[in-house]
C-alpha cells in the first residue's frame, strides 16, 4: 500500500531542479509524478520514479540531499466533492495530512492523488473503512492502465 517517495533538498536557483531531473533521464529512470516546493534559499523536489532504489542511489552518489519517505496513492472520484470524501474521512481523529499533490494518471471517473500522513498506518485502515481506494504501489509505478 505503501510508495516510496524520494524528496530532494535543492538551491533555489534558476536550473537547479533540471540537475536531477537530467541525472535520472540519462540513466532511464521514469519520473511517474513530482511536486516542486520552495521556500527563499531552498526547494524540496519530491519525486515517485519507476526505480526508486536506483534512483536514491544516483542522486546520492551525485550529492543530492536525498530523504525516502512513505505516502499513500488514492483514488478519488474525479467530480465535485470528490476530494471533501477523502479529507473528511480524517476529521475528528489524530491523523494529519502533511501534505498532498495531484498524480498525473487517472482512471474512468476517478483521480490519484498522493498523501503524506504523519500517521500512514493509521491513514490506511481509516481510507479502507471509509470504503476508499488506495492504489497499489505496481500499478503506480507502472503506470495506470484506463
Amino acid at each position: 500500500m505503501k510508495i516510496h517517495q524520494l524528496s530532494l533538498f535543492l538551491e533555489n536557483r534558476p536550473g537547479a531542479a533540471a540537475e536531477p531531473v537530467r541525472l535520472l533521464a540519462a540513466q532511464g529512470v521514469n519520473i511517474r509524478t513530482l511536486m516542486l516546493a520552495d521556500t527563499s534559499e531552498f526547494g524540496i523536489l519530491r519525486l515517485i520514479v519507476s526505480d526508486w532504489r536506483k534512483a536514491d542511489a544516483l542522486l546520492t552518489a551525485a550529492g543530492f540531499v536525498v530523504n525516502v519517505t512513505e505516502v499513500l496513492a488514492v483514488e478519488v472520484a474525479d467530480r465535485p466533492g470528490g476530494l471533501a470524501e477523502v479529507i473528511e474521512a480524517f476529521e475528528n481523529t489524530p491523523i494529519n495530512i502533511e501534505y498532498m499533490y495531484a498524480f498525473t494518471f487517472g482512471r474512468q471517473d476517478k483521480a490519484v492523488l498522493i498523501f503524506r500522513f504523519d500517521k500512514p498506518d493509521e491513514a490506511i485502515a481509516r481510507l479502507r473503512e471509509a470504503g476508499l481506494n488506495l492504489v497499489e504501489s505496481v500499478e503506480v509505478y507502472g503506470g495506470l492502465a484506463g
